[in-house]
């Protein structure tokens, strides 16, 4: 039935045209924007997820600048520590040099002091953007990365970079809880007398009897001329002082010889034998204990940042406050240092580890008259700087050098441990950032993969509807002519 009122083949070309026309504005936005998923209603979830992966991308980039400064800041900290450790060895030479008499020692100190001058000044500009890597001791963190969890909650991590702090800074002692449990001394004054054990000869001395003495390795020996052990006692004596052993002198009374020793730092062994058993030997001790009186550090507990020591001398107080990441044995060391840059011109310091428990120990000699000794700690102070020794370094005496050639090792150690320190860690960031450099190539691969148009099907797509476009209108008009058809009957 054909109708005038309702053409029903035109409406079916007209919504085929609507559909082809509704494909091709499609297909050719895919074109002119490249994504097949532009707004959140051509594919609400995929959009959602994408807008995720894009801020992500937009958060790496800016972790990534972050890392390159974090990377740049670091590099200047490692050269200078660098710098600092060769001009440190420098100045060991120089020390070193300072050893002999027949050198002009105030020229060796000049040169140190310049050297020292320098170092201090690649410290103080040994910073980027105002980061100083190489004074104080607070760290540092760099941003590295964010976690996306499962359930979309985001974690910033972070690398921490540790400062090595390179200063001279004296530290400020503290006024926390006290500490003097972990360091002891039975002293309360340090004295310059000679420390002293006995030998005494006994039994019954016979003519030609040989008696053998060591004293500090040293073999001295007697053959008796007469039965008197007084007589083998002054013999004893009288070759012992021959001898010339360093720091050791004798005397006698009756049949008793007293050892006398003024040696610093170490004790001087003590054994004794005869060729045969009539005339007898008998020691007080193996040995003669070292003059210096010993600070001992304990050998369990541990060591704080801002934990803080002092030694009073003679009423005045030379303190150590430690940084981070510090034992005993740096505390010990940086005692003595600081006790060395006081100059103090009868006193000498020496640390070394006991060999039984393992402690550290401080060791103070004094040369003059006797001076008031004690030490005590305190915790929450401000740490001295790593590299404090170099103040009042003096190489024109014979223990300002002896002092400074211990000294500048543990400088130079500080030194290098600073540079490998950052070394480490730059290493790291720039580990980091290139990952991060690739994780954000991948995820810009992802979500192209998920958004993208594929232009060779949007091509093909294309051609294909424009051809069906035409055919729609073709097939509209022979639809829309039906009409015309109905007049031929009324003719």
């Amino acid at each position: 039935m054909s109708s005038i009122l309702t053409n029903s083949s035109s409406l079916i070309a007209l919504q085929t045209l609507k559909s082809i026309n509704m494909g091709l504005n499609r297909t050719q936005n895919e074109i002119s924007t490249g994504k097949s998923v532009a707004t959140a209603k051509d594919n609400s979830a995929v959009w959602a997820i994408s807008k995720v992966m894009e801020s992500d991308v937009s958060g790496f980039t800016a972790i990534s600048e972050s890392l390159s400064l974090g990377e740049s800041t670091v590099a200047v900290a490692r050269q200078a520590s660098e710098t600092v450790t060769g001009l440190l060895t420098e100045i060991k030479g120089k020390i070193v040099a300072s050893q002999e008499d027949n050198v002009d020692r105030a020229k060796i100190q000049a040169d140190i002091s310049n050297l020292a001058g320098q170092i201090t000044s690649v410290v103080g500009t040994a910073q980027f953007n105002g980061l100083n890597l190489v004074s104080g001791f607070d760290s540092v963190d760099v941003l590295s990365s964010l976690n996306r969890a499962n359930d979309g909650t985001v974690t910033a991590s972070n690398i921490t970079v540790n400062r090595q702090d390179l200063s001279t800074s004296a530290g400020v002692y503290g006024t926390g809880a006290s500490l003097a449990a972990n360091a002891t001394t039975a002293a309360t004054a340090v004295v310059n007398t000679a420390v002293s054990e006995t030998l005494t000869v006994g039994g019954t001395v016979v003519v030609g009897e040989q008696f053998n003495f060591q004293v500090g390795g040293t073999t001295v020996s007697f053959v008796a001329a007469s039965t008197a052990t007084a007589d083998v006692a002054t013999g004893i004596t009288a070759a012992i002082n021959a001898a010339g052993i360093t720091d050791v002198a004798a005397s006698v009374t009756g049949s008793v010889v007293t050892v006398d020793s003024t040696s610093k730092f170490n004790a001087v062994a003590l054994a004794s034998s005869t060729d045969s058993a009539a005339g007898t030997m008998t020691l007080s001790a193996t040995s003669v204990a070292e003059r210096a009186e010993s600070i001992t550090f304990s050998a369990s507990a541990g060591v704080n940042q801002g934990d803080g020591y002092r030694v009073a001398i003679g009423g005045v107080n030379y303190d150590y406050i430690a940084g981070p990441g510090e034992d005993f044995g740096d505390v010990a060391n940086g005692l003595k240092a600081v006790i060395d840059a006081a100059g103090l011109a009868d006193i000498s310091t020496y640390v070394t580890t006991n060999a039984t428990t393992g402690a550290d120990v401080l060791m103070v000699d004094n040369n003059s008259t006797t001076q008031t000794f004690s030490v005590t700690g305190a915790a929450d102070g401000t740490a001295t700087g790593g590299l404090f020794a170099m103040n009042g370094m003096d190489v024109t005496t014979d223990t300002g050098a002896a002092a400074a050639l211990q000294n500048i090792e543990v400088l130079i150690q500080t030194a290098i441990d600073g540079a490998a320190a950052f070394g480490s860690v730059e290493k790291r960031l720039e580990i980091q950032n290139d990952f991060i450099g690739k994780l954000t190539d991948s995820l810009k691969v992802g979500i192209g993969a998920l958004v993208d148009a594929d232009m060779e099907e949007a091509s093909a797509r294309l051609q294909a509807l424009q051809v069906q476009q035409q055919l729609g209108i073709q097939s509209l008009s022979i639809a829309n002519q039906q009409p015309q058809n109905i007049l031929a009957l009324f003719r």
